[in-house]
């Protein structure tokens, strides 16, 4: 029976010189074919001898479950390969496996890697090299590996190193023009905002000295968060946690911070640093809203002055149209009569920066009718610290409890109670119907809203609260 062979190979370490010279014929007459050739009892190689067709001697032997063949013009030269085979077979040895040529690409290939390796520090085995290049050739599309990488240098940036410090200050600086407002034009970002901010991350920065920016790490945000509950108060001299509301207007100037930082490849845009557990933002505990009653408003107006900086009309108009402290002192005469009927907020004034308009009450116009003469200007032209000085005088002169926000929290109050609509108080108010519901829903009845809307500066009806009714009850 004829045996069928696989595909001949070259003779791993057996040079062409030494095959081509050896010529004479050593083999035995005796040799009996196929000869097997034992390593302690076991078959690890066999020798064919010449047939019909074939002039050479074959070895065969098995490695790494494929059947490999050599071939040797003499029976000597595949007997002496055919010792030394199942020598190596014996260790185990896979060299075998390989063609002379793959085994000097081997050999090259890891004295390559073991160049990288002094080069980087980092010990690659031949093996992940290999996979690794043909996982990537295999979605790069017929495009070789050194045209992926240069497109990448292309578009990736290079983190540079900034120390935290350095880098808020550069922030503040470059964000600084932001709170300039031009002729006629309100500011992008708010002074105050921008002053709060700055203390904050001035905060952030002096917890990590000598730390850069491409240092942080997601346990550094933790820390930091974790000590405003231990702030120390300088006036008293003790700690005091921050509220829930406080840190999560941290977390937001800290995201801006770490967004710029990207922008100037100062930090990866990978950081993940936004993903810190104490980077998520608190659910803020909402404490009673609180408002003046009508006998309040009333003796608020009662004790304002028609003086260089009035306050009467502000206070007329935060409580009976309810606009925020900020726009109240952006407001100009002409936003008071352009429209008529209405108080127009334009984008620029507005928080939202978004135009509203306001209906004038009649209370309000009754109010407002002593100073029809006032068409240009601010209602207020100090700044808001001063108006803020003004206002706490005012409240001490009317004996009326100073409630942050409380003309807007009454507007807002007494106009869903009059109403019973969410929507139409928001508009209103400029603010969201969820917001207008979840915070001001049921502080008030109609009959509380009737004398809110009704506060006037004379008599003019029987359920009217007059201003010498108020001097004599100012909590109802």
């Amino acid at each position: 029976m004829r045996t069928n062979f696989p595909q001949e190979i070259e003779v791993s370490g057996v040079p062409d010189t030494v095959l081509t010279q050896e010529t004479a014929e050593s083999e035995s007459a005796k040799v009996k074919f196929p000869k097997r050739i034992k390593h302690r009892g076991r078959v690890l190689a066999t020798i064919y001898g010449k047939s019909k067709g074939r002039d050479s001697y074959r070895v065969a032997w098995q490695v790494a479950g494929r059947r490999r063949m050599a071939s040797f013009p003499s029976y000597s030269l595949a007997k002496r390969h055919a010792d030394g085979l199942v020598k190596d077979l014996a260790k185990g040895s896979q060299v075998t496996a390989l063609h002379p040529a793959q085994a000097r690409d081997a050999l090259a290939a890891l004295e390559r890697l073991t160049d990288f390796y002094r080069a980087t520090g980092r010990r690659v085995s031949l093996l992940a090299a290999v996979s690794e290049f043909v996982e990537a050739s295999g979605k790069l599309g017929g495009r070789t590996m050194g045209e992926a990488v240069e497109g990448y240098l292309r578009t990736v940036a290079s983190v540079k190193r900034e120390d935290i410090k350095e880098a808020v200050a550069e922030f503040l600086l470059a964000d600084a023009p932001r709170t300039k407002a031009a002729d006629g034009q309100r500011a992008q970002l708010s002074g105050k905002y921008a002053y709060n901010r700055k203390l904050q991350l001035n905060r952030f920065a002096d917890t990590f000295p000598n730390t850069a920016v491409n240092e942080l790490s997601k346990e550094h945000l933790d820390k930091f968060i974790e000590k405003l509950g231990e702030l120390k108060s300088k006036s008293r001299n003790r700690r005091a946690a921050t509220s829930a509301k406080s840190r999560n207007h941290y977390r937001a100037a800290i995201r801006q911070f770490l967004q710029w930082a990207v922008r100037k490849d100062y930090l990866a845009p990978t950081h993940r640093l936004n993903e810190a557990d104490a980077m998520r933002p608190e659910r803020a505990n909402t404490a009673a809203v609180e408002f003046y009653t009508p006998g309040e408003l009333a003796a608020l107006l009662a004790a304002s002055k028609d003086d260089l900086k009035p306050l009467r009309p502000i206070i007329a108009i935060g409580g009976l149209a309810g606009l925020r402290t900020a726009e109240l002192l952006r407001l100009d005469w002409a936003d008071v009569w352009r429209v008529r009927g209405h108080i127009e907020v334009t984008a620029g004034k507005a928080k939202t920066r978004q135009r509203r308009l306001v209906e004038i009450c009649p209370a309000l116009a009754a109010w407002l009718e002593a100073f029809r003469t006032l068409t240009t200007g601010k209602l207020w032209t100090g700044h808001e610290i001063t108006f803020q000085q003004h206002f706490v005088e005012l409240c001490k002169d009317a004996d009326v409890t100073r409630i942050a926000n409380g003309l807007r929290h009454a507007y807002c109050t007494y106009h869903f109670a009059a109403n019973a609509n969410e929507n139409q108080t928001a508009q209103q108010a400029g603010n969201s119907p969820a917001q207008i519901h979840a915070h001001y829903k049921g502080l008030a009845t109609k009959a509380d809203a009737k004398k809110w809307f009704n506060v006037r500066p004379a008599r003019t009806a029987t359920n009217v609260i007059s201003l010498s009714a108020a001097s004599r009850n100012k909590t109802h």
